[in-house]
């Protein structure tokens, strides 16, 4: 995927910019945000649930903090999560999927069976049975989101290198006995690394929205710190006198997500165009 297949696809399908600016003004919001000189956690009894003002940009919160930054450091959190999780399920999956289309065999049926087994059960619903019984936080979410969201990109893979392993370079490589190792590292990994970058797009949305599931349950990020999802969950309890304070993230949310998903799109048709 070259750059100049990137400004080709761009050129024919100039919607794409949208979702790209979105990303990159959503990613410098809210890495920038610890240059605003504002406490994200500074409390002010006597400015609670204040709409939004030229002082306050999207008001107060029930303690009186600025929702701006909330809002800033939650998406701080929430593409973190995404980020980690993405880079977590995109390790294991591949692992699982290389190995067993590449080996076959009686490994292949013991994992994909594993994998049968796991996708068999709503892993949401594990998610939140696992969350409850461990302490929460942003590294258990993390863990969770990322170990159990590895299926689909497993079956992906191993779908992929069992095509891979019948090219005439990877048949040399094994008739002159390379090692295994080597020839996945060097002749099936680089082939399988398109779908790979196609999948992390929407693998960090899925991750995001089940970070924002969780916390919206009470199940993810616990104060102070705060997330989109927790944010939303907060907000919901005032949605009837301040409905801007569950508004505003879901838009935060909804916003990522899309352009998460379009940028996606963008690299299947750069894939789908040929590299």
């Amino acid at each position: 995927m070259s750059l100049k297949k990137i400004k080709q696809v761009l050129k024919e399908k100039p919607t794409y910019y949208i979702p790209i600016a979105l990303l990159v003004l959503l990613c410098l919001s809210v890495l920038l945000a610890p240059l605003i000189p504002i406490d994200p956690n500074q409390s002010d009894v006597l400015n609670m649930n204040q709409p939004p003002s030229l002082k306050h940009i999207f008001g107060t919160d029930q303690i009186g903090r600025d929702y701006f930054i909330r809002v800033l450091y939650g998406g701080q959190i929430s593409l973190l999560v995404g980020i980690l999780a993405m880079l977590t399920s995109i390790i294991i999956g591949t692992s699982v999927g290389l190995i067993s289309g590449y080996f076959g065999g009686v490994i292949d049926n013991i994992l994909m069976r594993f994998i049968d087994v796991l996708s068999s059960i709503p892993w949401l619903v594990l998610v939140i049975v696992l969350s409850v019984y461990m302490k929460p936080g942003l590294k258990t979410i993390i863990i969770i989101i990322g170990c159990f969201s590895w299926m689909g990109i497993a079956r992906l893979i191993r779908a992929e290198t069992l095509s891979l392993k019948e090219r005439e370079y990877v048949t040399y490589a094994r008739f002159i006995k390379l090692p295994a190792f080597k020839i996945i590292i060097r002749h099936i990994l680089p082939g399988v690394l398109p779908i790979l970058i196609v999948t992390a797009t929407g693998s960090i949305a899925g991750a995001i929205m089940t970070e924002s599931t969780l916390s919206f349950l009470g199940l993810g990020i616990q104060p102070p710190y705060a997330s989109w999802g927790s944010l939303l969950q907060n907000g919901q309890t005032i949605l009837a006198t301040a409905p801007h304070m569950a508004l505003i993230p879901g838009v935060f949310i909804m916003l990522t997500i899309f352009s998460f998903n379009k940028i996606g799109d963008l690299f299947q048709e750069m894939i789908g165009g040929g590299n």
